[in-house]
Formats: structure tokens, sequence, C-alpha cells
């Protein structure tokens, strides 16, 4: 068995149906970062533990909660409220660690949008660092979001997991991804500064994971990223077959780019209130995985 820790700020929509697809664990920890709605009262309600924690970053927050909350049992699973653990993924889970070949294990999203599974346009499959041996991984933030550091190999599963991603409507995908685009732009400042492309990884990079990084550090010194990236997401990714919610996920995701490169320019150009500080104002999106963009 494994345990399954679920992170959670303000979530009082998505946390039960979360929660619920968590049950077939034994052991389910819900670490909430001070959410000001109904989502820890809704999770009470369960068989489960829930933990209060103030939010400060993507890769601290999963960090203080490997070190700090304990759990029943050795290999744990991490899901975010808005996303759900389905029956064939948890069985998958069971039959990996009891004959386990590496450390963690990435699994990938389906990304669900306007009732439909996104399939094309996001660049299916795009892999999350979810099951591992808790003793064994850590994170450190990027961006918005965190990256993952594992003292070990890696493997692959072959079950998805459904990332509702506008669950909360479109109002609040873009409150967040205005947020998100903040810490994208302090990053990307950071990247052109001291980054520099690893075109060996680009092209011959051994996992999903290690091409998809690479291309992110090449994408931010690419020309006219947002027209770019639409035409890619669209018309070379496929996400014309996914009709009206594949135009409306690659617009909002060329929006998304848009906005990025304003506020690079804002840092360069503007003066601005202390702009080390800004990766705090993720705590009121403390809930959106990395995987949504």
């Amino acid at each position: 068995m494994f345990s399954i820790y679920i992170l959670t700020h303000n979530e009082e929509i998505d946390i039960a149906a979360c929660v619920e697809s968590a049950l077939l664990s034994d052991d389910v920890v819900v670490v909430d970062s001070l959410s000001r709605d109904r989502t820890v009262e809704i999770a009470n309600r369960y068989p489960v533990r829930v933990i209060s924690h103030r939010f400060e970053s993507h890769g601290k927050q999963r960090t203080w909660m490997l070190k700090e909350v304990p759990v029943k049992h050795e290999w744990v699973y991490i899901l975010e409220a808005d996303e759900r653990m389905t029956p064939q993924l948890f069985q998958e889970c069971l039959q990996t660690i009891q004959q386990a070949e590496h450390v963690g294990y990435y699994v990938a999203e389906r990304v669900m949008f306007m009732g439909q599974w996104i399939r094309r346009s996001t660049q299916y499959p795009r892999y999350q660092m979810r099951l591992f041996q808790r003793e064994k991984v850590w994170f450190t933030d990027y961006g918005h979001t965190e990256r993952e550091v594992v003292a070990g190999s890696t493997g692959f599963l072959r079950e998805t997991y459904p990332h509702y991603t506008s669950g909360k409507g479109l109002s609040r995908w873009i409150e967040k991804h205005n947020i998100y685009s903040t810490n994208e732009a302090i990053e990307t400042v950071r990247q052109l500064d001291q980054g520099q492309i690893r075109w060996r990884s680009l092209f011959f990079g051994q996992s999903e994971v290690e091409r998809r990084r690479a291309l992110k550090d090449l994408s931010l010194r690419m020309p006219l990223r947002p027209i770019v990236r639409f035409i890619y997401m669209y018309l070379v990714l496929g996400g014309i077959f996914d009709g009206r919610a594949g135009f409306a996920w690659c617009t909002l995701q060329a929006f998304y780019e848009y906005l990025i490169l304003l506020k690079v320019w804002e840092i360069k150009n503007l003066p601005v209130p202390n702009v080390e500080q800004m990766p705090d104002l993720t705590q009121r999106a403390e809930s959106e995985p990395a995987n949504s963009i």
C-alpha cells in the first residue's frame, strides 16, 4: 500500500471528488495552505487527516510536507485537488511498488477542459513526478511551480490521471495565470541572464521530461513566442482536431505566453516593488499544478 498526499488551497469545489477518489488508499493526508473557504470543513467529513501549513512556494510546501508530515507507508503519491486517482492507476501503483525498479515514477496527465480531454494540444503525454519513495524525493522551485530532485533512478507508469484544469471556471483560471505569469517572468529574466540552451538534452534527452525541459529553455529565447506557441499547439500538435475546446485552450496558452513577455519587459524597463518578493503572490493560487501550462 502507499499513502496519498492531497495539496489544497481554496478547493471547496474540487476537494470532495478528489478525496473520494483517493480513499482507495488506507492513508490519505490533506495538506492545506490556510484556505479561506470550506475546503478544510469538507475534507474533515472524510476519514483523512487534515494538516494546515502556510504556503511559501510550491517546492517548499512539498518538501516541508514530505519531511514534516508522517505517513503510514514508505511509498507516497501526490494529488492536486483538481486531479483524480483512478482505480486503474491505483492498481498499477500497487503492482509497481511491489517490485519497484526505481525510487520514483512519472505519471502522465489527461487535461480535461470544457468537458472533454484535450489530448493533442496539451503535448500529451506530459509527465509529472507522482509516485515515489518518501525519503528519496524532494522539490525545488522553478518559475511558478516546482521541480523534483530525485536520489536514484526514475521510471514511467502506463496509466494516466485526469486533471480538471478549469473546474472552477475560466475567471479562476485567468486569475491564477495572471499570478503565475509574474513568477514565470521573473524566472525568464533569471534564465536569460544565467541559463543556457541544453541542445543535447533537447535532441537526445533520454526521457520526455528531459526533452520538454530543454525545449522550455529554448522557448524562453524564441521571438514571437505567443504566436509560435499558438501555431505549434493548434496546427503542429493538432489542437485543431480538439474542436472548440482545442481552439480555446490554444488561445489561452498564447495569451499566457504574451502576458509573461509583457511582464518580462516590465521587470526590465519599469521600476517594480521588490521583485524578489513577488513569488510570494503564489499563495493565492497554490493548488494549480505545473502541468497545467
